[in-house]
This record gives C-alpha cells, structure tokens and sequence, in this order.
C-alpha cells in the first residue's frame, strides 16, 4: 500500500487527555463576545417578528389549549411538535404529535437526591519558577467543583489544589465562601480530601453515598460547575469504556472509566452519579482531539475507596503500590518453547528489576510471572475482570495497599516458586511529582545546580516534553532506574553569566556525571562536596565528555555578587540545609 506524503508545516496533534479544571481570567469570568447569540437571518418573502434575547415568552394557558385549526394559535408550541406529511408545510399538511411533558424538579431532585453535596471549588496556585527555583511564579485562580462525603469532608481532583494557596468552598444556592483545610493529595490518582473548620458549612447537606462499579451502558449523570455559568450544571451520559487508563496528573496509569457526557473546564472533582443516586465516579479529564467528540473519564468508586481507606488507616495518603519490574508479553509460541513454558502455563517475562525495590531481593530478569495472589495471568498480561471482560494485571497491585504482602508465582529454570513479596511505592529516578514542595537548587560561581523532575521538564520545554526535551534526559526518563532511594539526577540548568565563568555560559540543562573525580549521587552531596572542597580547582564533569573548572577561591569570593545581582536570597535551598 502507497503511504500517504505527510504534508509540510507543523506536525499533526495526538489525541491528548487534559485535567479539566477552568483557570480564571483576572475577571474571573469569561468574556461576552466568547458566548454564542441567535442569529438573524432576513427572508423578504415572509417577513418573521424579531426575537429577543433570552429566554422565549411562556405561552399562556389559552393558548397552549388552543385547537391545532385554531387561526389564534401558533403552530409550533411548547409541549408539542410539528411534522410535515408528505413534505408539504402548507396548513393542510400539519400535524401536532403530542409530547410528554418536561419533567418537573421535584422527579429530577428524586434522580440526584445528593446535588446539594455538590460544593465549588475555589482555589489560588502559585507555581513554583524551575527556570528561577528561588521564587515562585505569579499566582493564579481556578475554580473546579467537589462534593461532601462523610466525616465532614470533601473530595476534589488533587489538580484542581496543586500548589494551593487558599482553598475556598461554596455550597449551592449559597454566597457564602468558606475557607478549606487540605488533609490529603493523592497525586497519583488525582484526588485530593478537603475539610472545612466552619460549622455553617455542614448544616443541612448530607453527604454522599457511593455505589458500586457500574457495568457498560450503564446510565452516569456528571454533576459540577463547569464554563459557561456560576449555577450548577448536569450532562448525563453512559458508561462506554472501562479498563487501565493513563492519569495525566500522575503520570500513573489506574482503573478508569470513559463516557460519553460532556465534562468541560471546571468539571473537575464533581461526581458521578448512577440512576440510583449513589456516586460511582469523579470527573477528572477528558480526550482533546479535532476527531474526537465527548470522550470523558471517571475515576471509579474502587480508586476513591482506596484513597479513603489509605488515608484511614495511615492518617496520611502513601499512595498505590506497584510491582516494580517491567515485564514482556509471551504471545509468541517459539519463545515460550524456549523459556520451558508447559502448553497449560500462561504469564508474562521479566524484564528487568527495580534495585530500590523489595521484589529485588525475589525476583530476576526472565522469570516467567504465572499469577498474582492466586489469579493466573495470561500471556498478554491481563486476568479475568468481570462476566466477559479482562484487564491488566496492574489492577491486582492497585488493590494493594503500601506494605500489603502479595502471593508471586514465577516460573524459574522449569521450576515454580511462590514468593511472599511485600509491596512498596517505588523510586523513580525522574520523579513524576515533587509534591508541593519547592525546588531544590545550588548555586556556586554563578552555575545555577538541580535535580530533574517532570514538572521541571513540563517547565522547560513545554506540555510536549516528551517530543522536545533532549534525547539523553528522555532516555533517562524511560528507560533508567534508580539505584538507591536517595539518588537524582543533578544538571547545570543554566548559567547566570559574570567574568568568573566566561566561555561556559551556553551550558544548559547537562547533566553533572563527576565532582574532581567522584560520582554525584544526588545534589546534596554535590552541595556538599563543593562547600568542603579545600582543593586548587573545582572540576565538574559533565555529559558528553565536557568538564567545568574553575579556581576555588575566586569560584566562591564571586558568588555572593552574582547572588546580589540576580536579587537571590540565598545560594542554597533551604530543604538541602537541614
């Protein structure tokens, strides 16, 4: 088949997911000239009366008991349609089909018994600055939404509170905003736990009760306030999809469910209730592409019980256990020939271990994994899920909790073993989060020092990192593991450019290998090692075979003017002090 040319100019979108929380303008409101009106449209030949803005006059009711003949009466009319017969709109050719009527509040309140749980969410961020880790960025505003649960909380998308200031909350049909107290963030399944202190705030709400994981086709109805409006909104929907998804926020990948309702900006947080009432779901992204229409997604009930639970018996959110390995499909009937694999033996191969990990210690490189705590895995890696369905094993470890001990069946050399792992969050050596807290950075000679995160990749080269970040950092991301659970890797992210270091100033974002001979395992240490150095020169060895010398005593006699030039407070952060 011909491939098609790929035309020039800029390369084509990917469908991406996006957390929906709507950040507001300095207004706070978006603009009127954004919002759709009617439009006119003349005809000479039948003139038609102009229609105002708003809402359409009631009809009275005279005039909806009116005859369909009825010369007084209009022809199209609430509580009614209009078909043509036969194609013909002459009066002879009219018809009125009897509707039902709009369902009333008091059965739409019987559907959603728990909207008054629904609360907005009020929050100011300000960012931490990677390019400037000494200061923060400007802060902003974002409204979400939220809904009360049991024990006088609130649940949230942990995006819609990052890097909060001041949490602010507002019940519906009130004025009144009141100030939050954040108990917990769960990055990696992107809810956050709320409270407020205020007893006003708990009168008259019940809280919400939550269902079970709902099947497909079932009946959802988002609830939240979204763009377009302060006042609450409702889109209803079905469950279309349910299996492991991506979490864009944690960089994680969770059960997820994908339906077909609308979430918008500021959807974020609300819930997801069934035809019963009970909340089966937060809204948390939804799927942007020019190809696609109303793809949103849910965390499901099993998700948030986890992060209650977890937050329940710990008194803090430790997060989703994983099983630290990264493992191959054995699909292909040759290779399981070749790892000794019986015709009835199913599972997946081990590729490599995670040092930081407590599978370490259990677990090597082409061990055939055959079930976890007693479900066999098949060779594409997933287990039976429910009546017709299967999903990825990654599921079973989600269940888990930090600490939790889990049943390994490996086959190894022909031989089976069972292996009792306790199971951990795992290190990364880029993490996905810094969790609140700033950024740590060195600063000596005007050579601004700091560990790569994500967020700090996201910073520098924008949402699409992944394409546009340097290959070696990439790879890193991907593909390299940490040896140790204090280990990071330390770059030059720029230079701040004085007369101690010309000749170096397009040094930007190269990774420091070696300090005058030793390895750097993190920026504490290199910190350290630069602070205690009683040697004639200060030599950094960098990536690609580039080194850094400088003298040490003019090194540090230049830094604390080039600190005072830049208006930076200090040449250390404050987390690698204490």
């Amino acid at each position: 088949m011909e491939q098609s040319k790929r035309k020039r100019g800029r390369k084509t979108k990917k469908a991406v997911a996006e957390t929906m929380d709507f950040q507001m303008a300095a207004s706070g409101a978006p603009s009127p000239s954004a919002l759709d009106e009617p439009q006119e449209i003349p005809d000479s030949a039948s003139p038609k009366p102009r229609r105002g803005r708003g809402r359409p006059k009631k009809a009275t009711r005279r005039q909806n008991l009116a005859p369909a003949d009825s010369p007084a009466s209009s022809p199209i009319r609430r509580g009614s349609q209009v078909v043509t017969i036969n194609g013909e709109h002459g009066e002879s050719g009219l018809a009125v089909v009897s509707l039902d009527p709009p369902p009333r509040w008091d059965q739409v309140v019987r559907v959603v018994p728990s909207m008054d749980a629904v609360v907005k969410v009020f929050c100011v961020h300000t960012e931490p600055n990677f390019s400037l880790p000494w200061q923060r960025k400007r802060q902003y505003s974002s409204s979400s939404s939220g809904f009360i649960i049991g024990g006088r909380r609130v649940l949230t998308n942990a995006h819609s509170v990052e890097h909060y200031t001041q949490v602010k909350l507002k019940k519906r049909g009130s004025d009144t905003k009141y100030v939050a107290t954040v108990l917990a963030i769960g990055t990696e399944c992107d809810i956050a736990m709320l409270t407020v202190d205020n007893d006003e705030f708990w009168e008259g709400v019940s809280p919400v009760e939550f269902g079970s994981l709902p099947a497909l086709q079932d009946a959802v109805t988002v609830v939240g306030y979204p763009i377009g409006g302060d006042t609450i909104s409702v889109t209803s929907g079905v469950v279309s999809r349910m299996e492991i998804l991506s979490y864009v926020h944690g960089s994680t990948e969770l059960l997820g469910l994908q339906i077909d309702a609308a979430i918008n900006s500021g959807n974020s947080g609300g819930p997801a209730f069934n035809d019963k009432g009970k909340c089966v779901g937060i809204a948390f992204q939804s799927l942007k592409h020019e190809d696609v229409e109303n793809i949103g997604y849910v965390i499901p009930t099993p998700v948030i019980m986890h992060f209650i639970n977890d937050y329940e018996k710990s008194g803090e959110y430790t997060g989703f256990p994983m099983l630290g390995i990264e493992w191959q499909k054995m699909e292909n009937p040759d290779l399981r020939k070749a790892m000794e694999m019986k015709p009835e033996q199913k599972g997946v191969r081990v590729r490599r271990v995670e040092p930081t990990g407590p599978e370490f210690e259990f677990l090597k490189p082409s061990d055939i994994i055959l079930s976890f705590d007693g479900v066999d895995i098949a060779n594409d890696g997933t287990v039976p899920f429910r009546h017709g369905e299967r999903i990825a094993f990654s599921y079973l470890v989600s269940q888990k909790y930090t600490g939790e001990n889990a049943l390994v069946k490996v086959l190894r050399d022909s031989n089976v073993y069972e292996f009792n792992i306790k199971l951990a969050t795992h290190k990364r050596l880029i993490p996905a989060h810094i969790k609140g807290k700033p950024p740590s950075y060195y600063i000596i000679a005007g050579f601004v020092f700091t560990a790569i995160s994500v967020p700090y990749l996201r910073s520098e080269y924008g949402k699409d990192y992944e394409y546009d970040a340097p290959v070696k950092l990439l790879d890193k991301l991907l593909h390299t593991m940490a040896h140790s659970h204090d280990e990071q890797l330390v770059v030059i992210s720029q230079v701040l450019v004085a007369d101690v270091n010309i000749g170096y100033e397009d040094i930007v974002n190269t990774q420091v290998m070696a300090f005058n001979g030793k390895p750097v395992k993190n920026l504490r240490t290199l910190a350290n090692m630069v602070e205690n150095c009683s040697e004639e020169f200060l030599k950094f060895d960098l990536e690609y075979q580039q080194i850094v010398v400088l003298q040490t005593k003019t090194a540090k006699a230049a830094t604390p003017d080039i600190l005072a030039t830049h208006c930076i407070p200090s040449a250390i952060s404050e987390d690698l002090t204490s």
